[in-house]
Order: structure tokens, then C-alpha cells, then sequence
């Protein structure tokens, strides 16, 4: 047989579609967050402070959002700006209640202010922040829905658009991050809670029309990540309550285990970067396997 021709071998083909993106770049540059900023709401504790670590490993300075006092995530937020420092990058904390839509916007501000100061622009943003409550449907009362909706849709919802009316000003193509859940497509086992579902639900459609109506004119991506079943400070509280949630959980662990937020860095990253430019109104479920189950 004869050997092939040289033009065979060559690298594939660089189609026009591709060169804002992700022409002659690496895997590691195409996954990188280097130059830009990344706001995380919920980055006081748990899941989001864990993506707030994964964003700084990929090169990327960090502002974090939470309701949490100042005294309670110290420790933590004195820990992820250590660890900016050695970096050569930037992490900082606000405390604010993202359903307080000035305190939210004045945030924002002075995230995007500081941002500019160090040239590493807003490019990112993670809605992180919810909030979970089991109780049976029967004796949820309305302000108690109300606040699990208020917290996991409205929340998200301005997060978003505070994310998407700097990125229109500024005119970047930025990433919208929305953390939905598994719950938002199938019910809990062992679980009542169908505020939260439905909220998480409203937050995957929420994701899906925000995408429909930034992406086409501004370039603005936005997606939901949805978690399984975690292991959080949470999720601990719940199951040192009700040990038995975690067998039946655990019956429906493809993998033999639950979920760590660790588990969540690498496809929040991928989401974020250069390397997921084709992608907006998509859902990625990390769950371990368990809507697989028939």
C-alpha cells in the first residue's frame, strides 16, 4: 500500500467559525481563565467556595458573593486570598444578599471597578448561591415558598443580569454559570421538597431563555451545571438528622458514593473558558449516575 499523501497528515482544517475561539490554541489554553475576573455567588462556604479555588488553579482572580458575615468566612476567604496571592492573583469578598437587587448592583460595581484596576476584566460569573428546605407540600407555608423561589430563581436571575449588563457595556463575551441541580429533572428519593425542585427546574429554563436572548446580538453564554447528591456542609446537617437518606441515596450511586464538591471544578472551569465557546442554553448534570437508573 502506498504511503499517504502528505496533505493527509496535516493538522485538520482551520474553518473561519473558529478563529475568535479556539484557533492554534492548547487543551491548556482553551481551559484557562488567565486574564479575566469570575464573580461567585454563594462563595462564602461549601460548593461555591470551592469554585472559587478551581477558578484562581485555572488562572483566573476571584470575587465571591455571600450573605455570610464577615467573621464567619475568615478563615476561608483568608485561606483562598493566600492562596491568590501565591497565584500572582486576586480574591475578594462581599457580603451581600443577592435578592437585595441595589446591594447587589453596588457590588457589582465595585467588583468591576477593582477588576479593571488589575486589568483582569469581568468574564465569568457563577450563580451559586440557594438555598434548600424539606418540607411536606401539604404544610409548606407561602412565605416559606416564596423565599425558596425569591433565593434560587430571582437571586439567579439578577446575578445574571447584572453579569450580562456589564458584559453588554463592556462589550465581552462572557460566561453565565448557573448552578441548577438533578432535582430540577427529576424528583428527590427520600425528599420532600418540592419548592426546591421546582425552583431548580425554573432556573434550567430560566438558563435556557437568558441564552436565547444574549447570545444571538451580545455573544453571551450562559448554562447550568446541576449537581446529584453532595456531600456539603448542607447535606451533612440533613444526614446526621436522618441517617437513612444516605442508603437510599446511596442505592442509587452508580459510582458507590456520593458527590464531593471537588467533583464540580473541572466542568464549572470547562464552562467558564475558551474551550465550551460553542456551547450556551445547555444543561451538564454531574450526579454520579443516578437519573441513568430506568
Amino acid at each position: 500500500m502506498a504511503p499517504a499523501a502528505t496533505a493527509d497528515l496535516a493538522l485538520p482544517k482551520v474553518f473561519p467559525e473558529t478563529k475568535e475561539t479556539q484557533a492554534n490554541q492548547t487543551i491548556p489554553q482553551i481551559f484557562s481563565l488567565d486574564g479575566g475576573t469570575t464573580l461567585i455567588t454563594g462563595g462564602g462556604r461549601g460548593l461555591g467556595l470551592e469554585l472559587a479555588h478551581a477558578v484562581l488553579e485555572a488562572g483566573g482572580c476571584v470575587a465571591c458573593i455571600d450573605i455570610l458575615p464577615h467573621e464567619v468566612v475568615e478563615a476561608d476567604m483568608a485561606a483562598l486570598q493566600k492562596r491568590a496571592k501565591q497565584f500572582g492573583l486576586h480574591a475578594s469578598y462581599h457580603r451581600v444578599d443577592i435578592t437585595n437587587e441595589p446591594g447587589l448592583e453596588a457590588a457589582y460595581s465595585s467588583i468591576v471597578a477593582t477588576a479593571k484596576d488589575q486589568t483582569k476584566p469581568l468574564q465569568g460569573v457563577i450563580a451559586c448561591a440557594g438555598i434548600q428546605q424539606i418540607t411536606k407540600a401539604v404544610d409548606f407555608t407561602v412565605p416559606d415558598f416564596n423565599r425558596i423561589f425569591n433565593v434560587n430563581v430571582t437571586g439567579a436571575f439578577l446575578t445574571a443580569k447584572h453579569a450580562a449588563r456589564e458584559f453588554i457595556s463592556s462589550g465581552t463575551k462572557g460566561s453565565i454559570v448557573m448552578i441548577a441541580s438533578m432535582s430540577g429533572q427529576a424528583t428527590n428519593r427520600s425528599l420532600d421538597c418540592s419548592a426546591y425542585n421546582s425552583s431548580k427546574a425554573a432556573v434550567h429554563q430560566l438558563s435556557r431563555s437568558l441564552a436565547a436572548e444574549w447570545g444571538p446580538k451580545h455573544g453571551i453564554r450562559v448554562n447550568t451545571l446541576s449537581p446529584g447528591y453532595i456531600r456539603t456542609a448542607m447535606t451533612d446537617t440533613l444526614l446526621d438528622k436522618e441517617p437513612e437518606i444516605h442508603e437510599t441515596w446511596m442505592r442509587g450511586a452508580m459510582l458507590d458514593r456520593l458527590g464531593a464538591p471537588q467533583d464540580f471544578k473541572a466542568p464549572a472551569v470547562f464552562l467558564l473558558a475558551p474551550g465550551s465557546a460553542w456551547m450556551t442554553g445547555a444543561d451538564i448534570r454531574v450526579d454520579g449516575g443516578h437519573l441513568a437508573w430506568a
